[in-house]
């Protein structure tokens, strides 16, 4: 059975770990990617798992070669965002006003994936599996991994075996790699769901997002390219259950009333399909030779929309470490303790965030603070252009 040595292992190569390989592989890192499965090639379909882009991880993204490669047809940039509570309470949120060109980019994450994909494998001469400093192991799955000294030895399925000075568990929310090492996290749900779908609609948006706040729930409508919108509504997983089981025409009429008809008719794009809302705060993101990234590090409301955007921080902040004490043992954690502190602060802020904007909206005590906070904030286009900033980095 073959055997490998490299600096750095990474296990999934979703969006973030894709993108970490790619970077590290950049930087002249000796780089392995195992994943258990390759990314199904994209097809017209419209792709439910929709992801807002910030201009921050745009140019991560551009800086990879990833970017470039994807279908300019079907990704389309956010102009403007609306925001309305239950009553008179609104707020919107415009690029132009804030000085900028754009708040953000919605892209599909299949797409997206594919992208990362071609540019792993366009990255210098290719021999097998191996493209530039990047060997990909896919698919592959772990049997064992054990942590030496100096090295973890990771043994597959087909019996390879990889040594790595450091593991990057990029393998999602439920990490085995998380688990393997210790670190402890806090599961936190939210006892909602997510309800996503795609909807074609009767009038343009623009380049505008809509997002609604009633009751307990919160209701996003996200611009795709021409007269389409991505749905993600957050509601109490029984009424969740309930919107799932609709017929597609009923389905389209409950959202374009609850969106208040601003798009005009809607017609089903594409099946409902719901995920469980939960915050994840994770003890502790690095040990000695391994660190998380992505939604192994941390897990947020996706009211924000920046789960993924905070996935890439953390590629790109591990692989500026990692290169700046890069005559050090990749898997020093008095080195990966560098990138623990970089990522404390940005996400510890997400979490409050969208956690505590969570709790006010979900409570219907204080539908009067929300509505009377969004008409207040909505006067003030400085803290409004300070909140567009922030957004987008």
């Amino acid at each position: 059975m073959s055997s490998a040595r490299y600096q750095v292992v990474i296990v999934g190569a979703g969006l973030v770990g894709a993108a970490a390989a790619l970077a590290l592989g950049r930087q002249g890192f000796r780089v392995a990617l195992v994943e258990r499965q390759l990314p199904q090639e994209p097809d017209e379909t419209w792709d439910t798992r929709i992801y807002a882009i910030s201009p921050a991880s745009q140019r991560f993204l551009e800086h990879l070669g990833a970017w470039q490669r994807m279908d300019a047809s079907r990704i389309q940039p956010v102009f403007r965002m609306d925001v309305a509570g239950d009553t008179s309470g609104a707020i919107r949120l415009d690029a132009y006003e804030a000085g900028v060109s754009h708040l953000a980019t919605i892209v599909e994450s299949g797409r997206l994936q594919h992208a990362l994909w071609q540019a792993l494998q366009a990255d210098g001469p290719s021999t097998g599996l191996r493209t530039g400093n990047v060997a990909l192991y896919c698919p592959a799955a772990i049997d064992s991994l054990e942590r030496e000294e100096q090295y973890t030895r990771l043994v597959l399925a087909d019996g390879t075996t990889l040594e790595a000075e450091l593991v990057v568990g990029a393998d999602g929310a439920t990490s085995r790699i998380r688990e393997w090492a210790g670190l402890g996290s806090t599961l936190t749900p939210y006892g909602q769901s997510g309800v996503v779908a795609n909807f074609e609609c009767e009038r343009p948006h623009r380049g505008t997002a809509f997002q609604w706040f009633f009751d307990s729930d919160i209701l996003a409508w996200l611009p795709l390219k021409g007269n389409r919108l991505s749905m993600v509504w957050s509601t109490p997983s029984a009424h969740a259950n309930e919107l799932v089981a609709l017929d597609a025409t009923t389905l389209a009429k409950k959202v374009q009333a609850a969106g208040h008809d601003r798009l005009g008719a809607l017609r089903l794009l594409t099946p409902a399909a719901a995920f469980p809302l939960r915050l994840n705060r994770v003890d502790s993101i690095v040990a000695p030779g391994v660190a998380l990234i992505g939604d192994a590090a941390h897990g947020v409301h996706p009211l924000s929309g920046q789960g993924v955007n905070l996935g890439f921080g953390d590629a790109e902040a591990l692989v500026e470490v990692l290169t700046r004490y890069r005559k050090n043992h990749c898997g020093d954690v008095r080195v990966l303790q560098h990138y623990a502190r970089a990522r404390a602060e940005p996400v510890q802020r997400m979490q409050a965030l969208t956690h505590g904007l969570h709790h006010l909206f979900a409570s219907e005590q204080a539908g009067w603070l929300r509505n009377t906070g969004m008409a207040w904030l909505n006067r003030l286009p400085p803290l409004k252009a300070a909140l567009v900033r922030e957004a987008m980095a």
